[in-house]
């Protein structure tokens, strides 16, 4: 069934950084032993919102005015006061016992890191246990912003009620649009910057730690930021 494959294919999407289009991520189904052809993974990815950045451009020319309708935000980045917009988003860090995903929410005001968890699943388990912490760490007011891709982590039912029973207002970028929360992909990157990212770590244990030493002890406290 198609709902199966759905998983695989977006964990193939993000472990290539969102670089892959249907026909590599087809080819990375395959060296999995799962059979899918490239149409298939094309109308999977395209019903998710997946859409490899080196195709952006061109796909924001031909955006349609329905695609802008939940983006609240609308790349207004300069917020004056803290926990009034989040922004969220997923990247991988490559271990030798797998993939080791990260979730993190960021405050637009402050531009520090509010909340993260780490899985080996990319799932709403994931990016919920992050929100969490996000939550308990800043107790926001209702009505905070919480702005993020169209990845099926955030437009599952579950993450919108999580997000409706807590007041907030939700906001999805366009589809194909990492410019839309350019603030996070520009953390993921001084992240993979700054981290000993040139080999594998041997354990997601290990990845964890790194990630903490990193956005605890020197990203919110250490490195200067700017808004």
């Amino acid at each position: 069934a198609r709902e199966a494959l759905v998983p695989f294919i977006e964990d193939a999407f993000y472990a290539s950084n969102r670089r892959y289009g249907a026909r590599r991520v087809a080819i990375e189904l395959q060296k999995m032993g799962i059979m899918a052809n490239r149409k298939t993974v094309q109308r999977i990815m395209s019903s998710r919102g997946l859409i490899a950045l080196q195709a952006s451009r061109k796909y924001r020319r031909g955006a349609k005015a329905s695609d802008a309708g939940t983006n609240v935000l609308n790349r207004d980045f300069t917020i004056k006061r803290r926990n009034v917009a989040w922004c969220g988003d997923i990247t991988y860090l490559p271990t030798r016992e797998g993939w080791l995903y990260l979730a993190t929410y960021l405050d637009l005001f402050s531009r520090k890191i509010v909340g993260w968890q780490v899985s080996s699943r990319i799932d709403e388990n994931l990016v919920i246990s992050a929100l969490d912490s996000a939550v308990k760490r800043e107790n926001p007011p209702e009505g905070l912003l919480v702005h993020t891709d169209r990845g099926s982590q955030y437009t599952s039912r579950r993450y919108s009620g999580e997000l409706e029973e807590r007041g907030f207002v939700q906001s999805f970028s366009k589809k194909g649009c990492p410019y839309d929360n350019a603030v996070m992909e520009s953390f993921y990157r001084t992240l993979k910057r700054e981290l000993p990212l040139d080999r594998k770590f041997e354990t997601r244990l290990e990845a964890r730690q790194e990630i903490f030493e990193f956005i605890e002890l020197y990203y919110n406290t250490k490195r200067p930021h700017s808004s």
